[in-house]
């Protein structure tokens, strides 16, 4: 286990699979107590157990981050079980697939109320919180390359992404002088259970050939960017929407 995370309480949205699993267990292994949060609490309650079967302090607890009204709550039993919060990874976000002209109003909305909405107030509760005890805190937003490039057929989920850039640089901005800095990945395009089935497919593969390096990236490699913005060396970077992507968003295609 590492050690430059020891001592410190680190929040995970959207922690059920994926990004937010990984995500978890990589703060677990730096020393970080973790609460894992998501809808699927049976997994979320076999992650916590697993990180705490490896020494970690974790608690798993049910939060649907589109009710803005339960994050509070939830933050609060997190703060009673583990300490004052010292890192938030706003984690939780859904597709948005479909194409502009298909797409109904209640995908739509859904898309905006966990991709934007939900990080926003989940950034706002955890800041109140740090800010109040005049903690070096440290929000970390998941975003994507869908932040700053047009991703065919998810016009929703990039325009909820691009948004997620501009609240990370507003949140930033906001919170300059209070201790806690605001930054974003922004990752490309990584296999997961929700895309899995795609990258075998025609266009699954004609979509690889377009990549520079024609390959898929793998959750490690966000670690480095990852740990340097939820730890000490985030001291001076505010503000940031960092990009891990492998060249993907780069022009030109394969």
């Amino acid at each position: 286990m590492g050690a430059q995370l020891a001592g410190k309480v680190a929040v995970i949205t959207g922690a059920s699979g994926g990004l937010g699993e990984h995500f978890a267990r990589l703060l677990a292994r730096e020393g970080a107590a973790v609460a894992v949060t998501a809808r699927r609490i049976e997994k979320i309650e076999a992650l916590a157990a697993e990180l705490s079967s490896g020494g970690a302090r974790a608690l798993a607890l049910p939060l649907d981050v589109a009710d803005a009204d339960a994050i509070g709550p939830a933050f609060e039993r997190i703060e009673r079980e583990l300490g004052p919060i010292d890192v938030l990874v706003n984690n939780a976000g859904v597709g948005g697939e479909g194409l502009a002209l298909e797409l109904s109003v209640e995908a739509f909305d859904n898309t905006f109320a966990v991709n934007v909405r939900g990080t926003y107030f989940a950034a706002v509760e955890a800041a109140r919180r740090m800010i109040a005890r005049g903690a070096e805190g440290r929000i970390v937003n998941i975003a994507s390359i869908a932040s700053h490039t047009v991703l065919p057929g998810l016009s929703a989920y990039c325009a909820s992404k691009a948004a997620v850039g501009m609240l990370t640089k507003s949140l930033a901005r906001e919170w300059a002088r209070r201790g806690v800095a605001v930054n974003a990945l922004c990752p490309g395009y990584i296999e997961t259970d929700i895309n899995a089935a795609w990258w075998p497919t025609e266009g699954g593969q004609k979509q690889l050939r377009g990549f520079p390096r024609r390959r898929l990236m793998q959750a490690s490699d966000l670690d480095a960017a990852f740990l340097m913005l939820a730890g000490p060396a985030a001291g001076a970077i505010t503000g940031s929407l960092i990009t891990v992507d492998d060249g993907q968003s780069l022009p030109g295609g394969g």
